[in-house]
């Protein structure tokens, strides 16, 4: 069991949960995320959350191979009316803001976030890791080899696993030195990694919980799914829940997903079989 200071809101961690992913973008690769309009993010939170998500994740620009960046204001820009929104619309959901810059972190936080997760591990901006330190929330921290815009042109590794769980004992002891106090991890998985380092890294997740962190999935309609199996992003949602439920199995603590219902019925259903 893990017990997390979201701002001042205690999120406990006794059982796995579900993150719903609400992009406020233009480009994202699952068409059916992309939310512009905050009364459409609004109507999707309020979905959500009613299928059961804990936690809704709130991002600004896409991170899709290939993608390019975009600027902390454009950030900020689609982010912070839909959290303003959404947190006024549901005063009770844990809101976490996807991204790498620690100016939309702190002013998304202000806005009615509590929890930063951040795919570049603190490593793409240095004020990153003291920002959210003194924000005192939750940093989900992920592992990525090159960034969204060359990551997947020739990711290489000796051994996948444990360079990635070298990787979180560095950064963790990172961001415990700066005072941050609740670290989540995200293997990162699709982020610099071939389809063979994600079963791999998939295989092995139970290796993580030595790091004594929550742990966090988030393989909801990518490559290792619909590229495997010969299809679209938009046919994966099966292939997703099978994914989610062996994370599960392995100790994955959060699922970051776009179809909450499906997630949350593989945690009630495995749940009864730890009863």
């Amino acid at each position: 069991m893990f017990i997390l200071n979201c701002k001042g809101k205690v999120l406990v961690l006794n059982k796995p949960m579900v993150m719903g992913i609400i992009n406020a973008t233009p480009d994202s690769f699952f068409e059916d995320s992309r939310k512009i309009q905050v009364e459409d993010a609004v109507e999707k939170a309020a979905q959500m959350i009613k299928e059961g998500a804990t936690i809704l994740d709130i991002g600004g620009q896409s991170t899709k191979p290939g993608s390019d960046t975009v600027t902390e204001d454009a950030e900020m820009d689609r982010v912070l009316p839909v959290i303003k929104a959404i947190a006024n619309a549901f005063p009770d959901v844990y809101i976490s803001i996807d991204t790498y810059y620690a100016a939309v972190a702190k002013a998304a936080v202000e806005a009615g976030a509590c929890i930063v997760n951040d795919i570049s591990g603190g490593l793409f901006d240095t004020e990153m890791i003291p920002t959210v330190a003194s924000l005192n929330v939750p940093y989900i921290c992920m592992h990525m080899q090159g960034t969204p815009k060359t990551m997947q042109l020739n990711p290489v590794y000796e051994n996948v696993t444990n360079e990635v769980l070298d990787f979180f004992i560095e950064r963790i002891a990172v961001c415990i030195e700066a005072g941050i106090k609740d670290v989540i991890v995200d293997v990162g998985f699709g982020f610099g990694k071939t389809i063979e380092h994600n079963f791999q890294l998939l295989n092995t997740l139970e290796v993580f919980k030595m790091l004594d962190k929550p742990l966090l999935a988030g393989v909801s309609r990518k490559g290792m799914v619909y590229k495997t199996l010969g299809i679209t992003a938009a046919e994966a949602l099966n292939g997703t829940t099978v994914l989610n439920t062996i994370a599960l199995q392995k100790g994955a603590t959060i699922l970051r997903v776009h179809d909450v219902k499906e997630a949350k019925e593989a945690i009630d259903l495995l749940q009864l079989m730890d009863e």
